[in-house]
């Protein structure tokens, strides 16, 4: 029985008062419990790794007929990931895929992935939400647990329940503690999923400390064949620790120094690609420009510079104490200049970085911005082919209109016609566009109350809308 070495000024270890066996006899005790398959979280961090390993080890010494039950592992691939962390979360898949078919073992990995109309640049460049903060931290509901989830939930459909394993441990967190704590059963290692029916939770390293995962997981060889002491290097390089594979809201964040989203703009500083930076990976200094750029979007010095008076629903929102508006998105011009920026770094760290085909955006994404951009931000120009052209000097297939397409002439005649007859230009676009939409149809049900909804939007300018609540106020009303 393997028994792991200690250091001598660590202090006391869980392998000291329980033998690493025993883990695994608990292991493989839950697993013939019932017929509940089990998905394992992997993020690719160390106490990831070290689950997914102990997992392994504790199944591989049953006989081959009593470890039929499937065990999922799935990762969350935003697309936005640090490429580094991609790259090697990447390889480990590939590899227990490829492991389990030669070891004869129930494993099978996945990788999950936001809907398209949920990724963060159709939401950002396409739909012009402003970078994530801690008070409109929108990313993590669509790009992660969403994806886990619905995964989650097809073996629930499939298999009636299912256990979730991974990699919490307590005293990483007291908010973590506490959750794990109010979904405990009575009796059993599991506990309840905090947000999914019929879904359980088994994290079986909860008792490790930082030093026990790391003397597991470099002691112990890698069973499906990688080297974890690259994982040292990763950590070293980065600083950090890793994102946790999101699945509720109690999950910590990956802000500070861990790993996560290289635009991520919840925390002030990116220590983790900072230090990746220094370390040797200078050409990912264009994506910490670039994340820093949307960082300094949140300075409320720049916000108006920078986004829209209106909200994607038409409304405009007011400060009580003065009646300024509260800003929206961003507006269509300044999310044309972080397309054009991204672009540019695409084909920058192309041509620097390790990978020649690196993806920051995918041509998906790019045909979605340009129909939200079409189709409900009045973008006559067709900026996205246009921008695209001019930055790779290259071409998509892109979809050509059945209709009749408005024109940057159409849009100069549209701005002097609106100011001639004091009506707004963008009115004017939203109820063209709207008959342009639906032009051709065969039934144009809800045609009348599409356009009621459009002139049941807010519509005065910057200096109106300042002006009637400075009024209101003055009257004693309050503002809406």
């Amino acid at each position: 029985m393997l028994e792991l070495q200690q250091a001598s000024h660590r202090e006391s270890s869980i392998f000291d008062r329980k033998p690493l066996q025993a883990f695994y006899e608990e292991v493989r005790e839950i697993y013939l419990a019932d017929q509940r398959p089990w998905v394992v979280g992997y993020s690719g961090g160390k106490d990831s790794t070290a689950t997914l390993q102990l997992v392994w080890f504790a199944l591989a010494e049953l006989p081959a007929d009593r470890r039929q039950k499937p065990v999922y592992v799935i990762s969350s691939d935003t697309f936005v990931e640090t490429p580094v962390i991609v790259d090697y979360i990447n390889l480990n898949l590939d590899r227990v895929n490829l492991a389990a078919k030669e070891q004869v073992m129930p494993f099978e990995a996945h990788k999950v992935v936001p809907e398209l109309k949920d990724t963060f640049w159709v939401n950002l460049l396409g739909k012009g939400y402003p970078a994530p903060s801690n008070k409109f931290r929108w990313c993590t509901e669509r790009m992660k647990i969403k994806p886990a989830n619905k995964f989650i939930l097809d073996r629930v459909a499939e298999f009636g329940e299912v256990i979730m394993v991974l990699g919490a441990r307590r005293g990483e967190s007291g908010t973590r503690d506490q959750v794990m704590k109010s979904h405990e059963i009575r009796g059993s290692r599991l506990r309840r999923h905090s947000m999914l029916p019929n879904a359980f939770v088994y994290a079986p390293i909860e008792e490790f400390t930082t030093e026990d995962v790391w003397a597991y997981i470099l002691q112990v060889k890698c069973p499906w064949g990688v080297d974890n002491r690259r994982l040292v290097g990763m950590y070293k390089n980065a600083q950090g620790g890793e994102c946790p594979l999101v699945v509720d809201t109690s999950t910590p964040s990956c802000g500070n120094s861990r790993f996560g989203c290289w635009v991520c703009t919840v925390v002030q500083q990116d220590h983790s690609m900072e230090a990746m930076i220094d370390n040797g990976e200078e050409w990912m200094l264009p994506l910490l420009d670039f994340r820093n750029l949307l960082a300094s979007t949140q300075d409320p010095a720049e916000k108006r510079k920078l986004r829209d008076y209106k909200r994607r629903d038409g409304r405009v929102w007011t400060n009580k104490n003065d009646g300024s508006w509260v800003p929206g998105p961003y507006r269509l011009e300044f999310c044309r200049d972080l397309l054009r920026k991204l672009l540019e770094i695409q084909k920058q760290i192309r041509s620097e970085g390790p990978d020649p085909s690196a993806p920051l955006i995918s041509e998906e994404e790019l045909h979605e911005i340009r129909r939200i951009w079409r189709t409900e931000r009045q973008d006559w120009e067709d900026s996205v082919p246009k921008i695209y052209r001019e930055v790779t000097g290259e071409d998509l297939d892109w979809v050509r209109d059945d209709v009749t397409s408005f024109t940057v002439k159409d849009d100069a005649i549209l701005q002097q016609v609106s100011t001639e007859r004091e009506v707004p230009a963008r009115l004017i676009a939203k109820l063209l566009d709207l008959e342009r939409d639906m032009q051709g149809m065969g039934r144009r049900a809800g045609i009348y109350e599409k356009i009621d909804q459009v002139f049941r939007e807010d519509w005065p300018d910057e200096e109106q809308i300042k002006a009637f609540h400075q009024g209101e106020q003055g009257n004693g009303k309050d503002e809406h």
